[in-house]
């Protein structure tokens, strides 16, 4: 490849979306993937495009949540003792991100990037040719008793103020929406917004096979370091422009360079049930419980939760198995029987936001990393600014608090 092409790192759905971005743009693209497409995160998550959720994971309430989470090791959240001493410097800057003008400045930065994904989402689609894999079912947030939901009404007045509709239900107003969930839950705010795709694997490699038809090619091979003009790679150099979009694995590539980026591994599991094992009108969030139930092409997904514990440790499936528990008592119909269990990394930073634009000190390699749970949500902006920025163009938002410098100011 020559200079003036693009090498994009990383296969999974922001890789190949903004590749195809690029590509559309008549640009030359080459991406770099160590596995396969859809290998990592993109093949597990619950397929949604979570538009609404503009509310960063640091935060008082999780802040106050957090001590007693952490005592349960099958908890909405969990650190490995193993792994404790190796977290802590990111916790630490988790905290921070929590302060009120911290998250404040995240969560209008967040609103930002998910109306650019919401206005960037269907244009994609239809030019890529897969508009018939979107779902509009909506998503039903779920709630145990009066205190838990009055809990949430200052997030839900930050999205009002974002301009993202909702309803609130109580009682039996919700079962008109999802039928057969445990009385325990009293209360639930519907969101509109929210989309589904029918499946995150079978559309990343409808992303890869679109690529590959228009003329990308796709490498598979270790890339080993970052280095001037391109990437040193298991297979040799290869020359261009580069776009460092590895997932979880950005990070150790950015320290080739010396540059330090505090990215973390939330760790999620999901079990993925035959199809009939619940009648699922939409996604379902238990937010108090850190999991959902989302329904693919492909069964229905029983997932979320966060373990941050890197990309090394063994998987402790005990997680899935006690949301898969859980979820039989919160839908009492629901059969738990021939489920298939999965455990992916997702890329995440302390302040919830991804890292996009010029890696510091070198403008030249473009940061597409760390979007945490908001991978697939947020794939088509991301591959909208960065094609801006490959072009020379001023992004359609501002970038400040997306810096992947901003870390080497606090």
């Amino acid at each position: 490849m020559s200079e003036d092409e693009v090498v994009v790192v990383g296969a999974g759905v922001i890789g190949l979306s903004i590749a195809l971005a690029a590509q559309a743009r008549g640009m030359k693209v080459r991406v770099i993937e160590r596995e396969a497409p859809a290998a990592g995160a993109s093949a597990g998550n619950a397929g949604a495009f979570a538009f609404p959720d503009i509310l960063p994971l640091a935060s008082p309430r999780i802040i106050r949540q957090a001590p007693k989470w952490l005592l349960d090791p099958l908890g909405p959240l969990s650190v490995p003792p193993r792994y404790a001493h190796r977290i802590a410097p990111w916790m630490l800057r988790f905290w921070r991100a929590s302060w009120p003008d911290r998250l404040r400045s995240s969560t209008v930065a967040q609103a930002a990037m998910m109306q650019l994904a919401q206005e960037t989402l269907e244009p994609f689609l239809e030019r890529v040719g897969l508009t018939h894999m979107l779902r509009r079912e909506g998503q039903l947030q779920v709630y145990e008793g009066e205190r838990e939901f009055k809990a949430s009404l200052e997030g839900w007045k930050a999205r009002d103020e974002a301009g993202i509709p909702f309803k609130h239900l109580k009682g039996e107003e919700i079962a008109e929406y999802q039928p057969g969930l445990a009385p325990r839950f009293t209360h639930a705010t519907f969101t509109p917004g929210w989309a589904t795709i029918d499946d995150p694997k079978d559309y990343v490699l409808a992303l890869a096979e679109r690529f590959k038809a228009d003329g990308g090619e796709i490498e598979i091979a270790i890339v080993e370091a970052l280095v001037p003009g391109g990437v040193k790679t298991s297979a040799g150099i290869r020359k261009g422009r580069v776009v460092l979009a590895a997932g979880a694995f950005s990070h150790h590539l950015a320290r080739t360079v010396g540059v330090k980026i505090p990215l973390e591994t939330e760790r999620g599991y999901n079990t993925t049930l035959p199809d009939d094992a619940f009648d699922l009108r939409m996604h379902i969030t238990f937010g108090g419980h850190g999991f959902v139930i989302s329904r693919l092409r492909s069964g229905l997904r029983v997932g979320g939760a966060v373990e941050l514990g890197g990309l090394d440790l063994p998987p402790n499936y005990a997680r899935a198995d006690a949301m898969l528990n859980k979820a039989k008592s919160f839908l009492p119909g629901l059969k738990t029987c021939g489920g298939k269990q999965w455990m992916g990394f997702r890329p995440s930073l302390p302040d919830s936001l991804p890292a996009i634009g010029p890696l510091p000190s070198y403008p030249e390699i473009l940061c597409a990393f760390g979007h945490g749970h908001l991978g697939l949500t947020q794939s088509t902006a991301t591959a909208e600014i960065v094609a801006d920025l490959l072009e020379g163009a001023g992004p359609k938002i501002d970038l400040q608090a997306f810096s992947p410098a901003r870390f080497s100011r606090f």
